[in-house]
């Protein structure tokens, strides 16, 4: 469903939580819809934010991609590594995006990835449990 980036961080990010006793997350299309356009809005107007400049936030970039339900949503976001398995580092690298990772609630997850005018990779993870 994602492009061969995206879905090799749904593969590490799955083998992260499998070290913790997580099931494996599935990659939604609602949620891989809603991470990408986030990334997609920062690399195009280069800014670096929870919070899309329109004020939405990712509950409602999630809702307006389309996803009922759920019972409960995490994001996570980086710009600049190159690599799925940098970003996915990085992200264990930091106790608050590591959190929403090995958070076992979640069952679903989205990754978006897009190249900024710079060459940079912006990378958004939005995870949901339903």
């Amino acid at each position: 469903m994602g492009t061969a980036v995206e879905n090799e961080v749904v593969t590490l990010t799955n083998a992260e939580r499998a070290k913790g006793g997580c099931a494996p997350l599935k990659h939604d299309p609602q949620l891989r819809a809603a991470a990408f356009g986030h990334s997609s809005d920062m690399a195009k107007n280069n800014y670096f934010s929870h919070t899309s400049q329109d004020g939405r936030s990712f509950l409602d970039r999630i809702r307006a991609a389309g996803f009922t339900g759920g019972s409960g949503w995490a994001e996570n976001i980086a710009k600049g590594q190159p690599t799925a398995a940098s970003v996915v580092q990085a992200w264990m690298n930091s106790a608050g995006h590591k959190a929403n990772i090995m958070n076992c609630k979640y069952n679903l997850i989205g990754v978006g990835a897009a190249t900024a005018s710079g060459g940079q990779i912006v990378w958004t993870q939005d995870f949901a449990a339903r």
